[in-house]
């Protein structure tokens, strides 16, 4: 009898690691459940091209053939909501009750934004940004104008931010920290991506916080913790995202999402998870989660084919990008925010390269609006090669040198 493969979560993870499936020749059951009622959609085009309106839905899909499922035979089950596991008796429990038994499970669950315990976070107006239907909300506000109040400046508040201006919107960022991406990105290139937004005139209130979101009915301000008020006629909640382990507490091992080895093996045999719900022991970097992109796309696979039983360690490096104006740019690697930086090139020109360094290794780069350089960046980081500053700045000294040596 064939084996039965379910994937618990349709996004990109779980689509990947279905494709995977049967690009690797795997022929028995492949059950999908999604709890949204879209099928497998890419995220990145939420916050920038899709959000303003410069692409439509067939710039989401991860595959643009609805058709794609039935003909590969996947049973794509979207609107279904997993209530339990049953580890034990190899099944996932649905909502309704129906069980559904597998040989092998993947969870790729993802994760949900974080909201704002404070006053006012409920009224309508009051935006997340996760799904495609959260995109159309939001595609709904720049259409009409006005004010935009951004709470948070990680990547997606300031890429709303960005997209929200660039459709002609007035546009105030709330953030707790001094500088906008500076958990991430550290005080230098925080300050870079302050300038970027100033220039492009959003007002920012750092080191601040909201109190309070408050309106008749709706939002119609905020007012932060330092007693400011903030007039507005939407407001977009970026605080973050946690990873949905609701399905894995007290079944598998969990600590800031469910706890996986290098090949994506749970606690639990059998089980696997990926994507932005994986907590993995990377070969690199230790203890890892990454939200990002590039990790559902490369780790869904990975997964896969440690379900057929395939020898798999995942030790990709962490990618992603971002779109924000004119600045676009790759990140390579995981930087702390006291790491080294070197510059190869000068910010100001808005064309360079960032190299974070920790006792003389490369653990990161950046490349901004420079081109055709991150394959030697994510090589530099993955060899953990040590280099002198100086041969990092040198513009003459090739990147694919550098990793050779």
């Amino acid at each position: 009898m064939a084996n039965t493969f379910v994937i618990v979560g349709a996004g990109m993870a779980g689509g990947k690691a279905a494709e995977t499936l049967r690009e690797e020749g795997f022929d028995g059951r492949i059950v999908l459940l999604g709890a949204e009622q879209e099928r497998p959609y890419e995220r990145p085009p939420l916050s920038k091209d899709y959000l303003r309106g410069e692409a439509d839905r067939s710039a989401v899909w991860l595959q643009e053939d609805p058709g794609w499922y039935e003909q590969h035979n996947v049973e794509l089950r979207t609107s279904t909501r997993v209530a339990s596991l049953d580890v034990a008796g190899r099944a996932v429990v649905l909502d309704g009750g129906e069980r559904v038994d597998y040989d092998a499970l993947l969870l790729a669950t993802g994760a949900e934004p974080k909201r704002l315990p404070i006053p006012g976070a409920d009224l309508p107006g009051v935006h997340l940004l996760r799904t495609v239907e959260d995109s159309d909300s939001l595609r709904a506000v720049l259409d009409a104008g006005g004010r935009l109040v951004v709470v948070g400046a990680g990547w997606i508040g300031c890429e709303v931010a960005a997209s929200a201006r660039q459709r002609g919107l007035e546009v105030t960022v709330v953030e707790p920290l001094s500088l906008p991406l500076e958990r991430v990105l550290g005080p230098e290139l925080g300050a870079f991506y302050r300038d970027v937004h100033v220039d492009q005139g959003v007002q920012f209130r750092l080191a601040d916080s909201v109190a309070a979101i408050e309106g008749a009915g709706r939002a119609e301000r905020v007012r932060t913790n330092d007693g400011a008020t903030v007039d507005c006629d939407a407001v977009v909640i970026g605080v973050g995202v946690a990873p949905r382990t609701a399905l894995a507490e007290g079944v598998l091992a969990v600590d800031n999402g469910i706890l996986v080895d290098a090949g994506l093996r749970t606690s639990a045999d059998g089980v696997f998870a990926a994507g932005d719900v994986a907590n993995q022991d990377h070969p690199l970097f230790g203890r890892l989660r990454v939200e990002h992109w590039a990790n559902a796309l490369e780790q869904g696979p990975a997964a896969a084919r440690a379900m057929l039983g395939q020898d798999v360690t995942y030790d990709r490096v962490p990618y992603f990008f971002s779109d924000q104006y004119d600045v676009g740019m790759e990140y390579a690697g995981l930087s702390r925010p006291d790491d080294d930086v070197v510059f190869r090139g000068d910010p100001e020109s808005g064309e360079f390269i960032a190299f974070w360094q920790r006792d003389g290794r490369v653990v990161a780069g950046m490349n901004v609006n420079v081109w055709d350089v991150n394959e030697h960046i994510q090589a530099l980081v993955g060899v953990e090669a040590t280099v002198e500053a100086e041969r990092l700045r040198d513009p003459d000294v090739a990147l694919d040198a550098l990793v050779s040596a």
